[in-house]
């Protein structure tokens, strides 16, 4: 597929997310082009790429001003990742207390992800008050909506009877469906679960799932858990992760 883009010419939002997988580097000129004439998705995809580096200089405050920008236009992701750049301090001084703001106000708007990252915050009290009840409601909500971090967490709060009743069943499902939607910490928490059921080539299964996907914290935490299993095939998969994990950090 090819590009022609004329000087009057401002892409959608789709076209330009197309063209951003196709080229970068010519993706970036015509996201440049739109997020100057007031297309809202080009404005957060400007923010994205320039916080990324994907086809343009990387530029963190740059990257935080085109997403106030969209995020004072509505834009929601835009909304949440101001929170993302103010937690981390992309672009500007670490402010949990502002990124919970930011992602409050996404999160009561409906966006699964905003509720995600403003209950990871509640659930550590890092910005605002510890808060497990409040944290539970809201990985409940986005998990309901499809996300599937916030499934594996829910579970995980099922599993442990956290803020709730303990639900083994329950938290049995939502892993499923975290795996399923292809989260590699819920693919990871389905397979301690099917281990301990006896179907072992099931959970094998999910942990290779877990390994191609999962990033350097989260292979270098399941070593352990690993090692400490009940079955002799599962342990056998922390070598598999270790050897994983040192290709990650050569990298």
């Amino acid at each position: 597929m090819s590009y022609l883009l004329r000087r009057e010419e401002v892409l959608d939002g789709t076209q330009l997310g197309a063209m951003l997988e196709e080229s970068p580097a010519r993706a970036a000129q015509a996201i440049l082009l739109a997020a100057g004439q007031g297309v809202v998705e080009a404005q957060a995809l400007l923010g994205q790429i320039l916080l990324d580096g994907r086809g343009i200089a990387r530029d963190q405050p740059l990257a935080l001003r085109w997403f106030g920008i969209a995020a004072g236009q509505g834009h929601l992701m835009a909304r949440n990742m101001l929170g993302r750049c103010h937690e981390h301090g992309w672009g500007c001084a670490a402010n949990t207390a502002i990124a919970a703001r930011h992602y409050r106000i996404a999160a009561d708007a409906g966006l699964d992800w905003a509720m995600y990252n403003l209950a990871n915050l509640l659930a550590t009290g890092r910005g605002v008050l510890l808060d497990h009840a409040q944290a539970l409601a809201l990985y409940q909500r986005a998990a309901e909506a499809g996300h599937a971090k916030s499934m594996n967490l829910l579970g995980r709060y099922l599993e442990d009877g956290q803020a709730c009743r303990a639900d083994p069943s329950a938290a049995r499902d939502w892993y499923r469906r975290s795996a399923e939607g292809g989260d590699f910490r819920g693919q990871f928490s389905y397979a301690a679960v099917l281990a301990e059921e006896g179907l072992i080539d099931d959970a094998l299964g999910w942990l290779r799932k877990a390994l191609a996907a999962g990033n350097v914290n989260f292979l270098r935490v399941s070593i352990d858990s690993l090692l400490n299993a009940r079955h002799p095939q599962i342990r056998q998969m922390a070598e598999v992760y270790q050897q994983r994990l040192s290709e990650l950090r050569a990298v």
